[in-house]
């Protein structure tokens, strides 16, 4: 049975963890309330991506965190994750289910309307509002969305929604007005003095927004 709660997402960007591994940053925003965490790895062979996830899905055991691999099917695979996210370019949905089986988690970003109309028929478990705001964590993006195309986007998705892209403790609650179902971020974690207080803050906006919308 999937179980899983978008509502504090961590992408993973080891260049932006401030000298810390991986593994503690990812620890602490366990600690602080994140509830899934993904895997991004662009610059890294297979084999260090494969042991990076292994040592990812130890740290989140405990806490019951699901971690979801970043467009590398066989490394999903490999480590037995939890889940795969999958972009326009990467590989099928259909062939990503075939192989990962119908218990897996599978994300989708979408990146425009017609996106998120043609997810609509496909049986991801979510999809990924892609960006919201501009950012400089992910370069080869489509513009911007903003709040007005996560409110369009929820109108017409069966699917849970999450929003990545320029996400902080600024426009957290923002996010979550707009119709989203949780969160997704990378600096504001990787890059925070403090992941754990930052993921604590984060969890906080969501929750206290979730209850007054």
């Amino acid at each position: 049975m999937k179980s899983f709660d978008l509502s504090l997402y961590l992408v993973t960007d080891r260049s932006l963890s401030l000298g810390w591994t991986l593994e503690y940053v990812v620890s602490e925003a366990a600690k602080g309330g994140v509830t899934m965490v993904q895997l991004r790895e662009k610059d890294c062979s297979t084999l260090e991506f494969y042991q990076q996830a292994i040592l990812l899905k130890e740290c989140l055991r405990p806490y019951n965190i699901p971690l979801i691999i970043n467009d590398r099917l066989d490394i999903a695979l490999a480590c037995d994750a939890e889940g795969l996210h999958i972009g326009q370019s990467d590989m099928p949905y259909a062939i990503a289910r075939k192989l990962l089986g119908k218990d897996k988690i599978i994300g989708l970003s979408v990146e425009c309307l017609q996106d998120a109309i043609d997810a609509n028929e496909l049986d991801v478990d979510y999809i990924g509002i892609s960006p919201v705001f501009g950012t400089s964590t992910k370069t080869d993006t489509a513009p911007a969305l903003g709040l007005s195309g996560i409110r369009e986007i929820q109108k017409i998705s069966k699917h849970p929604i999450v929003g990545i892209g320029g996400i902080n403790q600024t426009n957290a609650a923002d996010i979550i007005e707009a119709g989203a179902d949780g969160i997704s971020v990378v600096s504001a974690i990787m890059s925070a003095a403090n992941p754990k207080e930052s993921a604590l803050q984060l969890r906080s906006i969501i929750q206290k927004t979730k209850i007054s919308i």
